[in-house]
């Protein structure tokens, strides 16, 4: 017999590797007819990434639905890899380089992007092997990196596609600008925290007053705009008013945009650096007069407010307006800002010549596949937020200011090429331009370029300059969108695309899930799944986010490597997939004492093993002399069976996992196998209760194997069958 107790420690790396060595994790391996696929995507985890909780629910859910189908002769594949997450890795590697004293300017590019590929082969497939200890069930023979070659190619070709279009082109707007990594972010890369300031209130020279949390941008102001019906500002629409400060004349314009509620009614118009200010801007045909440079300092144009932080700025500007009885007043004021999700640093719209990808019809693509049921997301509720970004879109700022990634395939004439250039960070060395090191980040604008997937021979323009490169790169989401094909080869798409599922969190629903629907109806004609499974966010025990930076993170690995990964993928399911929750650590615990409680059991039910075996209930029903007892467990897991089949289907995985809980541990054991214990002694109904335990104890082993995959695999390799549990018929 096995040996007692159960050590997970020991046991489940050895059932790993059977599962690893059968090649059952690959569909074209798996034994038997199956001609229906079931096929989920796994979200990309990055390479600067460790496993944490989050990952733990993104994959144990998947987990349980592939182990599920692949026992219900599906031809399974979990398509596996990992995101080259382009901001994110580059500045991990510009951490490092910080700790030598060094920058990546000081490197060059072509040096810089060595030191990245050197970290990635070092540190990058970390999180696939922690993934593996969880029993995560992919194909990993078909892991894919987002900066493969072949994947490269597919990004580039997209990007072609687009272009020919007409739908990607380069344009001059106020973009989400983080000044620690030089670069533009979408408005879906945007993280937010509160912020206590004030709330001023400007008298102009005319008696017009305004109120504004930015003073300092003031002097960039090219309007001040009320809303049409407005009536208290009905005689200012269409007047020049004078701008304190500068002396300028602005117009007064009425537009719909405005807040009637927000402080006075009357609001400064800053195209520069405001988003939504430069829409009003372009709708009003107004100036744009940039006052805050790329560094997040004032610019030349701030006149003797010139190479100050804003914060300095502001603080000189209020004092100037009390000064001259120019403040109407001030108050406390409480808002969200707008940060950069990776360095924390506040964003600073700047305007900018930026790459943009078109997004109306592709919205209106992905707004009808879900409208239209094609695909589902689940919970229904999160459609909401889905139909309110993409029915309110703007175009989409594909090009970032960074080295990491996919670097535009687009070739400007040198002769026509424009470059104004601006220090990042905290360098503030020359303008070199130099091919060996670039010290300063630069923008590059021409009218003269082509778009190609290789460079041109020759400058189709002056006919005798070699073309530059556009030094930007893709935001990574426009890759990663393209996984449901581009992380196949031609031959897999034709036998592996559209599939089924992803799961993920909700803060990638729109930045990831939608845009692989609109990128898969346009490049294949076809929704790439069918459901969006979103999971809950686990929060601590006192309700908070959790942040390795502030603390208050969990490791799973800590869980798995003490309690095993059946007892850490237990607590996670048990405690809600669907819902936030607070984490406690008391269901691993229990996870554990589960997972011993199923060996106990078997090990009771294996001591007594019948002179034949039934292999269903319908078998079971025909035995003569079944007792009470008897026929209340064959009921009782035969309805559980069916419960959890429904419950799987339908993503209720915690409600599945309770159920076979309290069937398994009260039904069965504290009950049957009590009551067992007579009947076993008593010749007529010994080898009839020998069965049931036999065949109840199978079909639990089979029902329980989604959710606690190891425990329940090493106890069915001492059944006499000869199949790995893994691939065992439902």
């Amino acid at each position: 017999m096995f040996d007692k107790p159960y050590d997970p420690k020991l046991a489940e790396p050895k059932i790993y590797e059977k599962w690893l060595k059968s090649g059952y994790f690959n569909p074209d391996n798996l034994p038997g007819k199956r001609s229906k696929n079931y096929i989920v995507y796994m979200p990309l985890p990055n390479i600067t990434g460790s496993l944490h909780m989050g990952h733990a629910l993104d994959n144990t859910a998947p987990d349980i639905l592939i182990r599920y189908h692949r026992m219900r002769g599906r031809r399974t594949l979990w398509l596996p890899g990992t995101d080259h997450a382009g901001i994110s890795t580059q500045y991990v590697v510009e951490k490092e380089l910080k700790k030598e004293g060094k920058s990546r300017f000081d490197l060059g590019r072509e040096k810089f992007i060595e030191r990245v590929w050197e970290w990635k082969e070092k540190y990058g497939g970390i999180i696939l092997d922690q993934l593996k200890k969880l029993g995560v069930s992919a194909d990993w023979s078909r892991t894919r990196f987002t900066l493969d070659p072949a994947y490269a190619e597919g990004v580039k070709k997209a990007f072609l596609y687009y272009y020919k279009k007409g739908w990607i082109y380069q344009g001059l707007r106020t973009v989400n600008w983080c000044p620690r990594c030089g670069t533009s972010l979408s408005e879906l890369e945007l993280e937010y925290k509160d912020e206590k300031t004030f709330l001023w209130h400007i008298k102009y020279a005319d008696g017009l007053i305004v109120a504004t949390t930015r003073p300092e941008t003031m002097l960039g102001d090219t309007a001040v705009a009320v809303n049409p019906k407005d009536k208290r500002y009905s005689k200012w629409i269409g007047r020049k008013i004078t701008l304190p400060i500068t002396e300028r004349e602005i117009p007064v314009i009425a537009d719909k945009a405005i807040d009637m509620d927000f402080g006075t009614g009357a609001v400064k118009v800053t195209p520069a650096h405001d988003v939504l200010d430069f829409e009003i801007g372009q709708r009003h045909k107004l100036e744009t007069i940039q006052v805050i440079d790329e560094r997040g300092r004032m610019s030349a144009q701030a006149g003797e407010y010139q190479g100050m932080k804003t914060e300095e700025a502001r603080q000189l500007i209020v004092a100037r307006l009390k000064n001259e009885g120019r403040l109407a007043g001030e108050e406390p004021y409480e808002h969200r800002v707008a940060v950069c999700y990776r360095s924390g640093n506040a964003i600073e719209p700047i305007p900018s010549n930026q790459w943009f990808l078109k997004m109306g019809e592709l919205a209106k693509m992905a707004l009808a596949a879900v409208k239209t049921k094609k695909v589902k997301i689940q919970p229904k509720n999160f459609e909401r937020s889905y139909f309110d970004w993409l029915g309110n879109i703007r175009d989409w700022t594909i090009s970032r200011q960074i080295w990491w990634g996919h670097q535009l395939p687009i070739w400007f004439c040198k002769k026509d090429l424009v470059v104004t250039s601006g220090s990042v960070g905290s360098y503030k060395d020359d303008d070199s331009f130099k091919e060996d090191g670039k010290k300063r980040i630069y923008f590059q604008f021409a009218d003269k370029f082509i778009v190609a997937e290789n460079k041109p021979k020759q400058c189709p323009f002056c006919k005798n300059c070699k073309m530059e490169r556009a030094a930007d790169v893709l935001d990574t989401w426009f890759s990663s969108a393209l996984w449901p094909f581009a992380g196949l080869s031609e031959a897999d798409v034709k036998k592996y695309y559209p599939g089924d599922l992803v799961s993920n969190a909700r803060e990638i629903l729109n930045l990831w899930d939608a845009r692989m629907i609109f990128s898969g109806l346009e490049f294949k004609g076809e929704v790439p799944f069918k459901n969006v499974l979103i999971h809950g966010t686990i929060l601590t025990k006192e309700g908070k986010r959790m942040s390795k930076s502030l603390g208050t993170g969990i490791d799973p690995m800590h869980y798995i490597n003490q309690f095993g990964a059946d007892a850490t993928r237990f607590a996670v399911v048990w405690q809600a997939t669907q819902q936030d929750i607070r984490w406690d650590e008391t269901a691993v615990t229990a996870g554990r004492k589960f997972a011993n409680k199923i060996w106990n059991a078997s090990r009771f039910v294996l001591e007594n093993k019948p002179s034949r075996i039934n292999a269903d209930f319908n078998g079971l029903k025909q035995i003569k002399n079944l007792t009470p007892a008897d026929k209340k467990i064959i009921a009782a897991a035969a309805s559980i069976k069916k419960k959890t089949e429904k419950y799987i289907e339908t993503f209720e995985f915690s409600k599945a996992l309770r159920g076979l809980y309290d069937f398994f541990w009260h039904d069965f054991c504290d009950t049957y196998l009590e009551k067992s214990k007579a009947q076993l002694q008593d010749e007529k109904t010994s080898e009839s209760t020998k069965q049931i335990l036999n065949l109840v104890l199978r079909e639990s082993l089979k029902t329980l194997h989604p959710f606690l995959p190891f425990v329940t695999e090493e106890i069915w390799s001492h059944l006499p069958d000869k199949n790995l549990l893994i691939v065992t018929e439902w």
